[in-house]
């Protein structure tokens, strides 16, 4: 009897684990999310039902190329709850990736999400590692119509091995799949980690972990970061108001850095592009608009 017990409990801490591992499912119709509530839940919380619009289960613009001006050749676009409150509690997202030629979206993970991709257009060279010990790489070189599928966690990539563009969409089995893409982190962490380490790891001299380092100096700033540095007194620059959400990516090689700054507000949606040699970084101008 006892062996019968320990057997159904076993069972029920199984299954309440592999509910547990996935997002939350629905309890009602929809939980649209709710931005603007400093309640702090795993997720977010449910917009007053009464509140509801048809907006918010809309997004416009997948049908839009993505900026791919950078070192990596390609953008990514994505849907997912932050950006379609309506998707909160329904464990789905989307994504749509532009590749200039011999682009790439870099070897990532998601850590919440299995993807599913498909080309619109192009030829894409696309693939995943399992994991250790293993580390086995299937790669599948993919053209239009063609669809894929990257196991959750697992580091996958795509490069646009075509001569023109190439566009494909994604789903992803998770409101907020997130992405953690292996160089950024590994090498663009914030702090560092030691070269002692990642040279030990790697298997090389410290000064290749310091010249790779030095490529991912440059960090994302937010909007605070911005106002304080980008737009320091010696700039001079556009200082932004209060009403102005700010987002920087940037990302350089050894002499440059580019900069994509959209500027959102009081006055409508703004974009600015600018080069800058290295060592004035923290000199960066907003150019007025």
């Amino acid at each position: 009897m006892a062996s019968r017990f320990l057997l159904v409990g076993l069972l029920l801490a199984t299954f309440t684990l592999v509910a547990l591992a996935s997002d939350p499912g629905p309890l009602q119709d929809f939980c649209v999310a709710d931005n603007s509530s400093k309640v702090l839940v795993n997720g977010f919380v449910c917009k007053d039902s009464k509140m509801v619009k048809a907006e918010d289960f809309l997004f416009r613009g997948l049908d839009k190329m993505g900026n791919t001006t950078n070192p990596v050749g390609s953008n990514v676009t994505a849907v997912n709850v932050n950006q379609l409150p309506g998707l909160n509690t329904f464990g789905i997202s989307m994504v749509r990736i532009d590749y200039a030629p011999g682009g790439q979206n870099a070897p990532h993970t998601h850590p919440r999400a299995t993807e599913i991709l498909v080309v619109i257009e192009g030829s894409l060279l696309v693939g995943f590692v399992t994991s250790n010990t293993d580390n086995k790489l299937f790669t599948q070189r993919l053209e239009k119509g063609d669809v894929f599928v990257f196991p959750e966690g697992l580091i996958h990539f795509q490069q646009n091995v075509g001569h023109g563009f190439a566009v494909a969409i994604a789903g992803l089995s998770s409101q907020n799949p997130g992405a953690i893409t292996i160089a950024n982190a590994v090498f663009g962490s914030d702090p560092d980690i030691s070269d002692d380490i990642l040279a030990k790891a790697f298997q090389v001299d410290k000064k290749v972990i310091d010249e790779i380092q030095s490529k991912f100096d440059i960090k994302n700033f937010d909007g605070n970061d911005v106002q304080n540095h980008g737009c320091s007194k010696q700039a001079g620059c556009k200082q932004l108001g209060p009403d102005i959400k700010t987002r920087v990516h940037g990302v350089h090689d050894q002499k440059h850095v580019w900069f994509e700054v959209e500027l959102q507000g009081a006055q409508g949606n703004h974009k600015a592009k600018f080069i800058q040699v290295l060592a004035d970084i923290m000199e960066t101008r907003i150019p007025d608009q």
